[in-house]
């Protein structure tokens, strides 16, 4: 294993916790850190531990009013006027024990993530405790209660001076970070989702480019239900390669969704785990392209927490330690016996998935026309700027 990387991780993690049958379960960090022990790619006593942002922290991007609200639901003192007006105690974001501290050991392990980075000497860093992207600056959303990438970046951008590209894979639209940045010259925001006709949180579109000076600096991808591997594939490496190219960023912050799987959920896209292959391999190589390694990564969204996140998320890791000839062997008998009892489904021999895991989709010629298009309009401010420089 090279020390390039650094895997940040608390027990405290796993207390951001709704309640027992809220699709956001955090079991799956137990569950993916346990495969990575036992395919021999992650030592625990390496692992370096997370912490708790501060409020001074936590009030870089959310605004203090809500911060108290939460601390003050968290601690009982709920009132019903915070589900309108802060988005807590709704059935997505219900109140829970603890919830502020729970919270913000998600956004410090980002925090942790980001100066390991840029103040000791790693290349890469990975919280997968984090990727909470529809967390707004003043109202929780979409399970998300503090945006941990958003107040990572303001820090990068008030402590290291630092142009981020932030790209978010998650089949849900990267709205909270999208929209806190939208103004911002120095932070190009970069989202492959589902299309917000279908699904939530209905915004991504292509004609949300930014604003004022950050006008073309938000891109965003929107695929069409059903979309399959090849399809989406073929639009993230187009666009993350023209992207930036067009920003060159000092650091990636990449979050990484494990819902746009065809066994989620939630969702309604047909990828596989070969998406989850390429997807950190293509990251990994543009961030010491362009970035000098400076790459981090945050999970996200990834509700069939047995199946597809445990195998999607090591794929982060073992890209990011250039362990990936770990995958040719099948998935270790020790970890399905040390879970099959708890597993609703039959957990996965092997690190791929079998052909013919969902029927033929009869549409597929269309959808990938439509998402063709799709592209073209996402980087058409690319493409029209390249055309003036062209033609000066």
């Amino acid at each position: 294993m090279r020390e390039e990387a650094a895997f940040i991780f608390s027990p405290e993690q796993l207390k951001y916790k709704f309640h027992q049958d809220h699709p956001f379960n955090q079991d799956r960090l137990s569950i993916t850190n346990d495969l990575l022990f036992k395919i021999g790619a992650l030592n625990p006593s390496s692992i370096i531990p997370a912490r708790m942002a501060t409020l001074d922290e936590l009030l870089l991007v959310h605004d203090e009013d809500y911060v108290q609200a939460v601390v003050g639901a968290s601690e009982g003192q709920f009132r019903s006027s915070y589900r309108t007006t802060y988005g807590i105690g709704t059935e997505d974001t219900p109140v829970f024990p603890q919830m502020h501290d729970a919270a913000a050991w998600l956004v410090g392990g980002t925090l942790e993530a980001v100066d390991q980075v840029f103040a000791n000497g790693y290349k890469h860093a990975l919280n997968l405790g984090g990727g909470l992207h529809h967390g707004f600056r003043g109202k929780a959303s979409g399970f998300c209660i503090y945006n941990d990438s958003s107040v990572a970046i303001e820090y990068i951008r008030k402590k290291y001076d630092a142009r981020v590209l932030y790209i978010d894979t998650d089949a849900h639209h990267g709205d909270g970070v999208q929209w806190a940045f939208y103004n911002d010259p120095d932070v190009c925001t970069l989202s492959f989702h589902e299309s917000g006709r279908f699904l939530f949180p209905g915004t991504g579109h292509v004609n949300e480019r930014g604003h004022g000076e950050g006008l073309g600096y938000s891109f965003n991808v929107p695929f069409e239900a059903f979309t399959e591997d090849e399809s989406w594939l073929l639009a993230y490496k187009a666009a993350i390669r023209e992207v930036i190219a067009y920003f060159k960023p000092d650091v990636i912050l990449t979050q990484n969704g494990a819902d746009a799987h065809y066994y989620d959920p939630l969702t309604h896209l047909c990828g596989t785990m070969k998406m989850f292959q390429e997807i950190p391999k293509i990251a990994h190589e543009l961030a010491h392209e362009y970035c000098d390694g400076k790459w981090i990564a945050v999970g996200g969204g990834g509700y069939d927490i047995w199946r597809v996140v445990p195998r999607a998320w090591s794929h982060l890791w073992l890209e990011m330690t250039e362990q990936t000839d770990k995958t040719f062997q099948s998935i270790p008998s020790s970890w399905i016996s040390q879970w099959e009892k708890e597993a609703p489904v039959k957990l996965p021999e092997e690190w791929h998935d079998s052909e013919g895991i969902y029927p033929d989709i009869p549409r597929q010629k269309e959808i990938i026309e439509k998402n063709e298009r799709m592209l073209l309009k996402a980087l058409k401010p690319i493409f029209d700027k390249q055309n003036i420089y062209k033609n000066s």
